[in-house]
């Protein structure tokens, strides 16, 4: 069920009737954006905000120096191949190991409101903008 929502949502949103979002759509979005900018996940008291600043429009850095890209990209660049697991990925994938790595905290469950939310709330950032699978964050 999980990759069906964020098929839909995603054909919703960079569809351009995403002016229009249907209201549980809408709700699980700003739920994401909930989640994106309060939720430590039990981890190190980080939230995906603490590396992606302005819910993540703009770029960040981590502790080490090392670049953090904004998110206004990031739904239409997955699924995507990530060399150092040698497997293609989702943007679920990438943010469930944002939330175990970065912020060393207990990733949302596959399929699970939470998880959705925030794929949902990633996936609104990048809202008419073209696909390009496989493409670079920026």
């Amino acid at each position: 069920m999980g990759s069906v929502f964020v098929a839909g949502l995603s054909a919703l949103l960079l569809s351009g009737t995403a002016s229009a979002l249907e209201p549980h759509i809408e709700k699980a979005v700003k739920q994401g954006k909930e989640i994106f900018t309060h939720e430590t996940f039990g981890g190190n008291g980080k939230v995906c905000q603490s590396c992606h600043l302005d819910g993540g429009m703009k770029p960040g850095k981590l502790p080490n120096g090392a670049a953090v890209p904004r998110l206004t990209n990031a739904a239409t660049i997955f699924p995507r191949y990530r060399a150092k697991d040698n497997r293609v990925i989702t943007l679920s994938d990438q943010i469930m190991s944002c939330v175990a790595g970065g912020l060393q905290g207990k990733p949302p469950a596959y399929g699970s409101e939470e998880l959705n939310s925030l794929v949902s709330y990633v996936t609104s950032l990048s809202q008419g903008k073209k696909m390009n699978m496989g493409g670079k964050l920026k």
